[in-house]
C-alpha cells in the first residue's frame, strides 16, 4: 500500500482527493496546521502530519516515506496587499516542498497548477501546446501559478501537472459558492461579462488518481467543464434557488470602474473589497480550455452545467450556507 502525502487536504480540491485516494488504496497523510486541521483530516479517514509551507522542516517529515506527493494547496488571494504573502505561498512554499520531496525520494510530484499559468492575456481555446504567459501578467496570482509550474517542471522529479479552470462542486465554501450565497440573499449586484469552462471537483480528483496509477509520467493535463457565460450560470443558479437574477451583464468598463473605486476605498479601511480589479479581470475574460487530452487519457469528463450546480446548491443548503429551502424552482 503506497504512502501518499496530500497538501490542502481539507480544502475544496484536497478533500475529494483525499477520498479518492483512499477508495484506490492509498495510505493517506494530510498537511494540517492546527488541531481543527489535525480533527478535519482524521475525519476524511487519512493521518494528519502537522506543518505548512512556510515549514521545511515540517515538510521535511511529512514527505519521508512517501512515495507520492499530490500538492492542492495556494494562496488565492485576488487584491493586491496580499500579493507578497500570496508569492511566499505559491513560489516559496511550493519550492520548500520540492526539496522535502526532492530528499525524501519520491516517485511522483501529482502538482495542481491552474490554466491562470497561461494568463488572462491569451485568448482562444486553452490547449497544453500554447505557450504560457504568466510571467509577463499583471496579476500577481497568474505569476504566482506560472513559476510554481515552472519549478515543478524543472525540479527533475517524475512530475504531474494538472491544470483546472473554474472548479465547481460539493465541498466549495469560498470559491463560485460565495456568488450562489449573493443570490440566494438578493444581493448580486450584477453579471459581469466574461464566460468560463466550469469543472466538477469530483472528475478533477478522479482524473489525478487515475493519472498517478497510469505509467505516464512528466505530462501535463487541462482539466476544463461545460463553457458558459457568467451571465448563463447566474440565471441557472437562480432559477434552481427560486431567485430573480439580472437579464443582461454589465458592461466591462463599468465593472472595472466600480472594482478600482471599490479598491481605493478598501487601500483606507484595509479589509477586502467585494469586488477587486483582479476579480472585475477574471470574470471579463472569456476562457475556453480543451480537455480532449484528460477525456482520452484520464478518461476525464465534464458534468452538465444545471446538473453541477444542483449539486453544488444541495450540498450548500444540507450545510445550512443558503436559506432555507421555500419554494423554489426544480433543477
Amino acid at each position: 500500500m503506497p504512502t501518499v502525502l496530500v497538501t490542502g487536504a481539507t480544502g475544496f480540491l484536497g478533500q475529494h482527493l483525499v477520498r479518492e485516494l483512499l477508495a484506490d488504496g492509498a495510505r493517506v497523510r494530510g498537511l494540517s496546521r492546527s488541531p481543527a486541521g489535525d480533527a478535519a483530516v482524521a475525519a476524511l479517514g487519512a493521518q494528519p502530519v502537522r506543518g505548512h509551507l512556510g515549514d521545511a522542516d515540517s515538510l521535511a517529515a511529512a514527505t519521508e516515506g512517501a512515495s507520492a506527493v499530490f500538492h492542492t494547496a495556494a494562496d488565492t488571494n485576488n487584491w493586491g496587499p496580499g500579493d507578497a504573502a500570496q508569492t511566499e505561498t505559491n513560489v516559496g512554499g511550493t519550492a520548500r516542498l520540492i526539496a522535502a520531496a526532492r530528499r525524501a525520494g519520491v516517485t511522483t510530484f501529482a502538482h495542481t497548477s491552474s490554466v491562470s499559468a497561461y494568463s488572462h492575456l491569451v485568448h482562444g481555446t486553452l490547449r497544453e501546446d500554447l505557450p504560457q504567459r504568466g510571467a509577463e501578467s499583471w496579476i500577481n496570482y497568474e505569476r504566482s501559478k506560472y513559476a510554481a509550474e515552472r519549478q515543478v517542471r524543472e525540479t527533475g522529479l517524475p512530475f504531474l501537472v494538472f491544470q483546472p479552470a473554474h472548479i465547481l462542486g460539493p465541498g466549495d465554501r469560498n470559491n463560485w459558492s460565495k456568488l450562489i450565497r449573493l443570490i440566494d440573499a438578493g444581493t448580486l449586484p450584477g453579471a459581469p461579462p466574461g464566460s468560463g469552462a466550469f469543472a466538477d471537483v469530483r472528475e478533477i480528483a478522479r482524473a489525478q488518481v487515475r493519472a498517478w496509477r497510469g505509467p505516464r509520467r512528466d505530462e501535463t493535463w487541462l482539466l476544463g467543464g461545460e463553457h458558459a457565460s457568467f451571465l448563463a450560470l447566474i440565471q441557472e443558479a437562480g432559477r434552481q434557488l427560486g431567485k430573480k437574477t439580472p437579464s443582461r451583464p454589465m458592461p466591462a468598463p463599468v465593472l472595472r470602474i466600480y472594482a478600482r473605486a471599490l479598491d481605493l476605498l478598501s487601500r483606507l479601511s484595509r479589509r477586502p473589497p467585494e469586488l477587486t480589479p483582479v476579480a472585475a479581470a477574471f470574470t471579463s475574460h472569456h476562457l475556453r480550455v480543451d480537455s480532449s487530452k484528460a477525456e482520452r487519457e484520464l478518461d476525464y469528463r465534464s458534468t452538465p452545467l444545471p446538473q453541477l450546480l444542483a449539486d453544488t446548491i444541495a450540498w450548500l443548503r444540507a450545510e445550512g450556507l443558503l436559506a432555507p429551502q421555500s419554494s423554489v424552482a426544480s433543477p
